[in-house]
């Protein structure tokens, strides 16, 4: 599927893969192996970003992924996103949507919004945001329409 299609069905929270297709390198082959894991990964989608008009100058419509968190003894620090254009050539996969009664912590409200937190019910979200600084943060419970939000001309976004 296309990053345009990512956009337009896939809810927040979900687990995507991205791919260009090509084989994976041997792992001695270290600078081939690293340039292909650049372009064949995955995260969980955390942020959809609509087209900005600059002046003259217009910025695609955007998806962003976390791929991951680094630190040590329960402190991280460094959080690895990787941001894609709607117009990217890779292939996307969905390999998991946030379950159905899930709470999803987002950092402020409106459609510029970015998930920080996926809470299996609302109060461990309401525990989770206790202990973290997000003063604005908007809880959102995944229901059973946000699934079928998903299906768009009787195809489910794979």
């Amino acid at each position: 599927m296309s990053a345009q299609l990512i956009y337009d069905l896939v809810p927040l929270g979900s687990i995507v893969t991205y791919s260009d297709g090509t084989p994976r390198p041997p792992d001695r082959h270290r600078k081939k192996l690293a340039t292909w894991e650049n372009s064949n990964s995955g995260g969980r989608l955390i942020r959809k970003r609509a087209e900005v008009r600059i002046g003259n100058t217009t910025l695609p419509a955007s998806i962003t992924l976390h791929k991951g968190d680094y630190g040590s003894q329960g402190t991280i620090v460094m959080r690895i996103h990787q941001t894609f254009s709607v117009n990217s050539g890779l292939n996307f996969v969905v390999t998991e949507r946030p379950a159905i009664g899930s709470i999803l912590v987002l950092d402020r409200a409106g459609d510029d919004a970015e998930l920080v937190y996926v809470a299996c019910h609302r109060a461990d979200a309401e525990e989770w945001l206790t202990r973290h600084g997000y003063p604005n943060a908007v809880l959102k419970e995944v229901t059973a329409n946000d699934v079928a939000a998903a299906t768009v001309e009787g195809r489910v976004a794979a």
